[in-house]
């Protein structure tokens, strides 16, 4: 859920109810109107320069296992689209892989994947879909995550606005179509009113509990640019948890 500069750009039915009460129909249209307008802000983001930044991903498993992976970050802009890319180094447990995002103005992400337990030389794949609900290098960020997938969702609803973490906020919703196994059924997201940027989202699985939770952390000014430090997530149903650190130049 990175880009550069801007480093996150970024099961319920249609009735939302509001202390037990539906929403007058002309408020529900309202809703999915502005909603969309948010969600087709946030996508539009896009960084104006390539990038290249490394890091360490921290993971906790529930039983208190934990594992650290280093991880490149790049960015790569081109006509119309620009590339988000990962790739870990082999790790103790886990070998390399590598995960680019392709974003096109107007069209759907493209994710492709390779990983080094296959062949060293294996050119990346492109994954299908319902596929891309799966774990990135064994880590809680999964392929749709690192890739904002829910702004990409048909039904976008702002449904309220509200003070978190000190800022002012909006509510966005983002109902998921493609119900399958193991996928997520709606996320539910803060979105800072002045910058527009993603600080907090709350991911619930088919059923409607809470599945994850996602926050930014710190940020640090590099270069004259303020710069996102480290964010986690945390999975709320087998208690691991997440935690991308990037290395920063100090400024």
């Amino acid at each position: 859920m990175i880009s550069c500069r801007r480093p996150l750009v970024t099961l319920t039915g249609l009735l939302l109810s509001w202390s037990g009460l539906a929403a007058p129909l002309s408020e529900i249209v309202k809703q999915k109107d502005d909603g969309q307008v948010l969600a087709a802000e946030l996508r539009s983001q896009r960084p104006t320069e390539n990038t290249e930044l490394t890091g360490v991903l921290k993971t906790r498993d529930g039983a208190s296992q934990r594992l650290e992976l280093v991880i490149r970050f790049q960015v790569i802009v081109g006509d119309g689209l620009w590339k988000a890319v990962y790739q870990t180094q082999p790790g103790p447990r886990a070998g390399a892989e590598k995960l680019i995002v392709i974003h096109t103005e107007g069209r759907p992400n493209h994710y492709l994947i390779a990983r080094a337990e296959k062949s060293e030389s294996q050119l990346p794949e492109l994954v299908p879909c319902l596929e891309t609900m799966k774990p990135f290098a064994g880590t809680d960020f999964w392929l749709a995550d690192l890739g904002m997938e829910f702004l990409h969702w048909p039904e976008q609803r702002l449904i309220k606005k509200e003070m978190r973490r000190g800022r002012p906020c909006k509510v966005l919703e983002s109902t998921n179509p493609q119900l399958g196994k193991g996928a997520y059924g709606r996320v539910r997201s803060w979105i800072d009113s002045e910058s527009a940027q993603l600080i907090l989202a709350e991911v619930y699985d088919s059923e409607s509990r809470l599945l994850k939770e996602f926050s930014v952390g710190s940020v640090k000014k590099v270069k004259g640019h303020w710069e996102l430090k480290d964010m986690q997530i945390r999975n709320e149903q087998t208690d691991s948890l997440t935690r991308l650190e990037f290395d920063l130049e100090e400024n």
